[in-house]
């Protein structure tokens, strides 16, 4: 589906939260910063963004589909893919968009203030080890990765993609998860099975993980052209997104009063 028109975020000056806003607030939650006083935060306290929608997924008929520029094409199921080697990392994540309900101009979207973080122990097999059985072959330069969520933006209808570089794709700190904290993903953190990039913002770790495509040309969908990029204006091109900037964060002392949360 093709919008008459592209429908933007856009920006806004004012210090006033939009209903669009509260409407995405309410749909995803941040960390309370006291979760930072233990080392791995529980799953019911890590940050949540839902891009678009929790898609429904019979872990059953659920196939992990690795094609394009490759040697041989697979279809893993979740069995297969928990037969795999596995390895566990604890991993933090953070939202790009942290901190944006504080920017002026701010893009309209979820209003972030500072908590859109938490530490994981992630549990899966790494990437680099399915590419190699899939034969990557020559002329690849990237890896995209396809999430089942799909929506409209930007006035299309697309599923959330992004991709790697070819050689961050092989690292073997990136995994292809289907545990947090030693349980099975739960919906919202993209069951049965999602990719984790250690050192990236959340938008790298694309959930609900359905295709890995190897291209020879470097990916340009809207996730990774469009959006997700560092802008000083808002009708400028801007610079791709990728490694978490260095940022700190501290538990709360003392009580806090209950409105503002200041310290008492």
């Amino acid at each position: 589906m093709v919008l008459d028109r592209p429908v933007p975020r856009g920006t806004t000056d004012s210090e006033d939260i939009s209903v669009d806003e509260l409407r995405l607030a309410a749909r995803n939650h941040a960390m309370p910063l006291e979760a930072l006083r233990r080392d791995v935060t529980p799953v019911g306290l890590h940050y949540l963004l839902i891009h678009y929608d929790i898609p429904f997924v019979d872990d059953s008929a659920w196939r992990l589909t690795v094609d394009g520029n490759v040697n041989r094409q697979l279809e893993l199921s979740v069995e297969e893919l928990r037969s795999r080697p596995r390895v566990t990392r604890r991993v933090t994540l953070e939202c790009a968009g942290n901190g944006r309900v504080l920017q002026s101009p701010r893009a309209v979207s979820q209003p972030w203030l500072y908590e859109a973080v938490g530490t994981g122990e992630w549990t899966g097999t790494p990437l680099a080890g399915v590419l190699e059985d899939a034969g990557v072959a020559d002329g690849t330069v990237e890896v995209v990765f396809s999430g089942l969520d799909s929506g409209v933006e930007g006035g299309m209808r697309q599923h959330y993609e992004r991709s790697l570089t070819l050689d961050h794709a092989r690292s073997e700190e990136v995994l292809i998860a289907d545990e947090i904290n030693g349980q099975p993903l739960p919906p919202q953190h993209g069951f049965p099975a999602r990719l984790v990039v250690p050192g990236w913002y959340g938008m790298a770790s694309v959930k609900w993980l359905q295709r890995i495509t190897a291209v020879t040309t470097p990916f340009d969908g809207y996730q990774q052209a469009t959006s997700y990029r560092l802008r000083q204006e808002h009708d400028e091109p801007g610079e791709a997104l990728g490694p978490i900037a260095v940022r700190s964060l501290i538990a709360p002392p003392g009580i806090p009063e209950f409105a503002t949360r200041a310290a008492m």
